[in-house]
């Protein structure tokens, strides 16, 4: 090997180790910030969605579908509905889940431990009703008020819908006697057969236009939905109602289905999350929200949701970001993993490379004194000899010869010490003092 390439890679190897504890610090830093930020998403994440065929089911597939580009899988929870949901992820078997305002019994204990990414969209209350029934019960084939479904046969779903907390508070403002209302509380696919047999005269529940359901009801004949007359004073006797219109002609132009605008009483659905969800997820979710919810819709235009507003509890900052700004800066132009692992480290990184700084005036000083010392530390052994021969306080002196062979063998092993080539006066230094000790010994011999 040449000599000026060993020479190289000598330095090269003294600055490494010189340098090493601090590398050494650093990366221990990095580590220990890694584990406590935690800035990697878990890979499998829970959502509690609803029946089956309902848009809460139908959502959660599109959640999934989009989720799985960025290796997050999306378990699929099917429940009862809304109050079902937030048990869900109050209890930890659910990260997330769609809740509709009005319908859970949310309180000051979840303030902390359940956060909002946002209001996604309004579901209606549908009142769905024969019109046979009507004819027989009403003498008319319309109900215009829910007054009118005395001795009526109306299922408004299950208990962990949320819809029977809803409907019976409706039913109390209008002063309407349940027990003159047959209430039951089937699950929404059996209570739609039983409605189509005839076996129930109303059929109840809320959900966005885009459930199966609602459409498959709303283009069957003989079927009727209630036109909330009253929708506006509802939305002023309860914050989480609000009134919506089901437009003429929006189901069907060609066959004009609604024949006339519908008026509805409606609740904001939000997606809600336990607060111990990594930030990654909700910052994905909600980026998911606003592709999946922006578009316009039948109650809705476009970009209007997903919307900050109508959150009964604190809505996650991260969610805040994403609706207002869309995906961050470095997502526009990295992997999804990189980006967040970049947007979560870089102020730890900041703060730790802003200590390694003022740690890295050390590396010259010790890096000079690491290469100095193979010099150096011939001289306590070249002393040594030194003063063994000169007279003793007996006045005996100490064999010539055997100090000259020590002093011989110590410069045999000077001469093989390697130093960078800007140390070489330090070497070249030591081994002219070797030469005058050895001429301070030969004159006293």
């Amino acid at each position: 090997m040449p000599k000026n390439i060993r020479y190289t890679l000598l330095s090269l190897r003294d600055l490494a180790v010189s340098i090493g504890p601090f590398v050494l610090l650093t990366l221990a830093l990095l580590a220990l910030t890694y584990w406590w930020l935690d800035p990697n998403p878990p890979k499998r994440v829970v959502l509690a969605t609803g029946p089956a065929q309902s848009a809460y089911d139908e959502f959660g597939k599109r959640y999934a579908e989009a989720l799985a580009r960025y290796g997050i899988t999306v378990e699929l929870l099917t429940s009862e509905g809304s109050s079902a949901n937030l048990e869900l992820i109050r209890s930890g078997k659910a990260d997330l889940g769609f809740v509709q305002g009005g319908s859970a019994d949310i309180g000051y204990d979840d303030e902390e431990s359940i956060v909002s990414l946002g209001s996604l969209f309004v579901e209606p209350l549908w009142l769905f009703y024969r019109e046979d029934s009507a004819q027989k019960l009403t003498h008319t084939t319309t109900v215009a008020h829910l007054s009118e479904l005395k001795d009526w046969r109306v299922n408004v779903g299950t208990a962990g819908s949320g819809v029977p907390r809803l409907f019976n508070t409706l039913l109390d403002v209008n002063r309407v006697d349940k027990g003159t209302v047959q209430l039951s509380e089937l699950e929404q696919t059996p209570a739609t057969v039983a409605f189509l047999n005839g076996e129930i005269d109303a059929l109840v529940f809320a959900s966005a236009p885009e459930s199966l359901m609602v459409q498959m009801l709303l283009q069957t004949p003989g079927v009727g939905l209630m036109d909330f007359a009253q929708s506006e004073a509802y939305s002023r006797r309860f914050g989480y109602l609000t009134p919506v219109t089901l437009p003429q002609g929006v189901v069907d132009l060609a066959a004009n289905i609604p024949a006339r605008d519908m008026r509805l009483v409606a609740s904001t659905t939000s997606l809600l999350s336990s607060a111990k969800t990594h930030p990654a997820i909700l910052q994905l979710f909600a980026q998911t929200a606003t592709g999946l919810h922006g578009g316009a819709g039948w109650f809705s235009r476009a970009r209007e949701y997903p919307s900050l507003e109508h959150s009964e509890v604190m809505v996650s900052p991260e969610a805040v970001r994403a609706i207002r700004n869309g995906p961050p800066f470095l997502q526009r132009y990295l992997p999804f993993w990189l980006a967040n692992l970049v947007e979560r480290m870089w102020l730890a990184m900041g703060l730790i490379i802003a200590l390694a700084l003022p740690l890295s005036r050390i590396v010259p000083p010790l890096y000079s004194f690491r290469i100095r010392s193979r010099v150096f530390r011939w001289y306590a052994e070249l002393r040594d000899i030194e003063q063994r021969g000169e007279t003793s306080g007996t006045g005996e002196q100490l064999p010539v010869a055997a100090l000259l062979e020590q002093l011989d063998e110590m410069e045999s092993k000077v001469e093989k010490i390697s130093v960078p080539l800007s140390y070489t006066d330090e070497l070249y230094a030591l081994r002219g003092n070797i030469h005058l000790v050895r001429k301070k010994l030969l004159r006293r011999a």
